[in-house]
Formats: structure tokens, C-alpha cells, sequence
């Protein structure tokens, strides 16, 4: 008659928690310096997707604010006699009456330059022009005023000016009412524009009225720059039609470029460096891995007596197994919480401090902690098997 056989006792999903645990209690300081580099793997990993995606979810508000429908008009050179070109005083116009678009703005150059008084030199222009603009200039732009007010038919005709964001800031002009010296006489501060990015040109000049230009400045009337705003859906539409109609005679002089385009560059190739970046981060991620793996196989050289204990009173080869590969799972997903933590303030303080969103992908923090248990899986596995092979009798001894 076949005797009866003795079958292991199961270990419940709680027991195999305790017991992994175990050696994770006995040891906090060995704990929290074997998942420092697990942390910082992790964290490095989160922090670099983290501020890409911020910055670029900066750049997107700020295109959706500003719009990617503007196109820009600008003379080119002649052809034959290789001098700039001019465009038509009607152009501005002729632009306006094209299907599709919405405002119209022109600037014209000036030649005299803007200074804080005329004790100053006319040569320290301070990386500043003086420009001729149009009522509809501000619209066109979706340019807002940070104090004072525009540009329009009657003060446009008087020594009154506007400043850009940059202008204001290197002139020293804190709020309208102050004087500016322009050619030869003062001109008063009536506005003071708000930064404009997709015009930084404008950041960086005095506007006067368009009438007032041409009889207190001798502007001719020609425009150098014309800023059209259209409907999205007419974007390409207007685009063809943009230089003829500005210059029918000599359409091939004519430039028209798009202004939003190097944003929308910039927040495409956002992120172009972060496979370099991440691979760092794994670099110190399998650092972490290896020094979990170490732990892992010290805990074991030490723990042999409690080994060999747990294998002569029924635990089986694979009960040992599954103790060290879950304390090494629970020590890299320590480390790895802590990074996707450390990761995420340091995203947090990034954005804050530069007035961005803040951003962190879903994806990078599974995809990280996901990684965490893989090298926690990976590391524990050796120390395991080792641990699983001990004879009872050896490890009772050696303890």
C-alpha cells in the first residue's frame, strides 16, 4: 500500500509579501542606498520627459494664441538692378480686398532713431528702430497693450509714439506720458506694447502714427513690412495671391514668409536631445539595477542560516525563489516610486519657474515604474537561484 505523500504548504500572496519583506525591515540603511540609484535612474528618466513635454505644451498654447494664420509681406531685391526693392503704397490695400483675409497691418523704416533725450548720441541707437505704423497693425499682430493705449486716426497724426515690449526696457520708459527724442524733436509715450513673439521686430522699435511719419519724419509712404491675418481655411489660398497682389508688376520681388513657422519648428523638434538625455538615464538606471542585484546577493551570503532553517522545515526550492525575487522587486519598485516622485517635483519646480504647464506624459511614469520591475525582476533572479540551491544541511552549518 503507497504511502501517503507530504505536499508542501502553500504560500498565500500575503505570506510571500511578509517574507519578501523581511530582509527589507532588517536593513533600512542597505534599503535606502540600494534604491538611491534605482531613484535616480528613474528620476532622470521622468525629469527629462517631463520638461520636454512641458516645454512643448508651451509652445503649442502659444501658437493656439497666436494663431498660425498670419502671413508676412516683405520687399525682396530687384531682379535687374540688384537694389532692394519697394513695395506699392497701395499694397497694404490691394491685400486687404483679397478673399479670405481678415486684417490687414504695415510698418514702414525710418530713418531717424530713437533716444531717451537729445543730450545722447545719435549713434547709441541701443539696437532700436523707429517704424511708421498702421491703425491696423495691432490687430493683424493679435498684439495686446500692457499700459496706455494704441495708435489710432487722431493721435496718429501728432508727435505721440508707441513703444515695444524691448524699446521700453532699453529706453528706460516705465508708462506713457514720458518723452522719447525722435529726429528732431520730442515725441510722448502714448502706449507701451506687450511682448509679441511672432513679431520680435516690433518688440524692438518706436511706432509712430503713419500720417505723423511722413510729415514730421519724411516717410515716403512705402511699407516694409505687412503683416496679413486670414482665416485658417485660407491660409494657402491667400499665400498664392499674396505677391502678385502687392506688386503686380514685379511680383517676383516680393517676399512672403510666415511668421508662426519657426515656432511651429521649434515645437517639433522639441525633445530632438532627449534620447541622448534618457540614455543617460538608463545608464544610471542599470547602475541602480546593478547595485540591487549586489544587495541582493550579500542578503543572501548573510541570510544562509535562515536559508537553510526555512529549507529543513518544508520550504521548497521554489518558495525560496520567489522570497528573494520579490524582496528585490520591492526594493527596485521603492526606489522606483521615489523616482517617479523626484522626477515629478523636479518637473513641477521647472514649469513653475518658467511660467509653463506642467506636463508629465502617463507613459514615462509606467513606462518607468515598468522598468523598475524589470530590473528588479533581473537583478533578484541570480541571487534567488542561488539562494533556492543551498543545501539545508551546509547552510545550517555555515550559520
Amino acid at each position: 500500500m503507497p504511502r501517503d505523500r507530504l505536499t508542501p504548504a502553500r504560500l498565500g500572496p500575503r505570506d510571500v509579501l511578509h517574507v519578501g519583506s523581511a530582509g527589507l525591515r532588517s536593513r533600512p540603511m542597505r534599503v535606502v542606498l540600494s534604491a538611491l540609484g534605482i531613484a535616480i535612474g528613474i528620476a532622470t528618466m521622468i525629469a527629462v520627459v517631463g520638461i520636454s513635454a512641458s516645454s512643448k505644451a508651451q509652445l503649442l498654447q502659444q501658437l493656439d494664441k497666436l494663431g498660425t494664420n498670419m502671413l508676412k509681406v516683405a520687399p525682396g531685391e530687384d531682379l535687374f538692378s540688384g537694389k532692394a526693392a519697394q513695395l506699392p503704397e497701395e499694397a497694404p490695400g490691394m491685400i486687404g480686398r483679397i478673399p479670405g483675409v481678415e486684417h490687414v497691418g504695415a510698418t514702414g523704416d525710418l530713418k531717424p532713431t530713437v533716444r531717451r533725450s537729445e543730450k545722447i548720441s545719435r549713434s547709441d541707437t541701443s539696437g532700436l528702430s523707429v517704424k511708421a505704423a498702421g491703425e491696423d497693425l495691432l490687430k493683424a499682430l493679435r498684439g495686446t497693450i500692457g499700459a496706455g493705449t494704441w495708435l489710432n486716426e487722431a493721435n496718429g497724426r501728432y508727435p505721440s509714439v508707441v513703444l515695444g515690449s524691448v524699446a521700453a526696457e532699453r529706453l528706460g520708459i516705465t508708462g506713457p506720458g514720458q518723452q522719447v527724442f525722435i529726429g528732431s524733436q520730442y515725441f510722448t509715450v502714448i502706449g507701451i506694447l506687450d511682448p509679441i513673439p511672432l513679431a520680435p521686430e516690433i518688440e524692438r522699435s518706436a511706432l509712430v502714427g503713419w500720417q505723423a511719419a511722413s510729415t514730421l519724419l519724411d516717410f515716403d509712404g512705402h511699407p516694409t513690412q505687412i503683416y496679413e491675418r486670414s482665416s485658417d481655411a485660407s491660409v494657402e489660398s491667400v499665400r498664392g495671391l499674396l505677391a502678385r497682389t502687392a506688386d503686380p508688376q514685379n511680383p517676383q520681388n516680393v517676399k512672403v514668409s510666415n511668421p508662426s513657422a519657426a515656432l511651429q519648428a521649434k515645437a517639433a523638434t522639441e525633445g530632438a536631445f532627449d534620447s541622448l538625455l534618457l540614455g543617460l538615464g538608463g545608464v544610471a538606471l542599470l547602475v541602480g539595477g546593478v547595485g540591487v542585484a549586489n544587495t541582493m546577493i550579500i542578503s543572501v551570503l548573510e541570510r544562509r542560516h535562515e536559508i537553510g532553517l526555512r529549507r529543513s522545515l518544508g520550504a521548497t526550492r521554489g518558495q525560496i525563489r520567489i522570497q528573494f525575487v520579490t524582496e528585490s522587486l520591492l526594493l527596485s519598485g521603492l526606489g522606483g516610486l521615489a523616482g517617479v516622485v523626484l522626477g515629478s517635483a523636479a518637473t513641477y519646480a521647472f514649469a513653475a519657474s518658467g511660467g509653463m504647464p506642467w506636463v508629465i506624459p502617463p507613459w514615462a511614469v509606467g513606462g518607468g515604474f515598468a522598468a523598475t520591475l524589470l530590473i528588479g525582476s533581473v537583478a533578484g533572479l541570480y541571487p534567488a537561484v542561488r539562494a533556492a540551491r543551498l543545501s539545508p544541511t551546509l547552510a545550517l552549518q555555515s550559520g
